[in-house]
């Protein structure tokens, strides 16, 4: 494949992923996974869910980190700049002209329905990926260390209100000095 074929499929991938993956980053991870991982084959499930936990720990937006990992991956740095490129467009172009219309249309029925009618569809979308890396994460780790990290995680986050960013550093400093050395 030559390099502007890549570069054009990356920035297609991207840019498909990201245009409807309404309500930013968490939206648009399945969809981003579907393309990356199920569409193209440019990396494996369980190197999706390495980059989405690196892409987590990290500060800022994942999908811009998910996008320059898998673009350095399939092209090097052009690939990185056009995957990330993709990733930015449809949000900095539908936040300007959305923001413009819902302004207009803000009181309407349709516009507060559309909105309500969308959160299921990400929540169920939210699910699958979830579901989806707590399989690669069992049979990867085993279900008892898998199920151990997600409780003490969960219970870190809900119950001691635990900042997100200090319970997956916790998670890569167990991973690095236990799972290490039993996987």
């Amino acid at each position: 494949m030559s390099l502007l074929s890549d570069l054009l499929e990356l920035f297609w991938g991207f840019f498909v992923a990201n245009l409807l993956g309404y309500g930013g980053g968490p939206a648009s991870i399945p969809l981003m996974q579907q393309e990356v991982v199920t569409h193209y084959s440019w990396i494996t499930n369980a190197e999706f869910a390495d980059v989405l936990a690196v892409s987590n720990a990290l500060p800022g937006p994942i999908s811009t980190k998910i996008a320059a990992f898998v673009g350095y991956q399939v092209a090097g740095w052009f690939g990185a700049i056009i995957a990330t490129l993709a990733t930015v467009a449809p949000s900095a172009v539908a936040l300007i002209v959305l923001l413009k219309i819902l302004n207009k249309y803000r009181q309407s029925s349709a516009v507060k329905g559309m909105t309500l009618l969308v959160q299921p569809v990400i929540a169920i979308m939210m699910l699958l990926l979830t579901w989806e890396m707590a399989e690669i994460s069992a049979s990867t780790i085993g279900i008892w260390q898998s199920t151990g990290i997600a409780a003490v995680a969960l219970l870190a986050m809900t119950k001691f209100r635990v900042h997100p960013a200090i319970v997956i550093v916790a998670a890569f400093i167990y991973g690095g000095l236990v799972l290490s050395h039993s996987v």
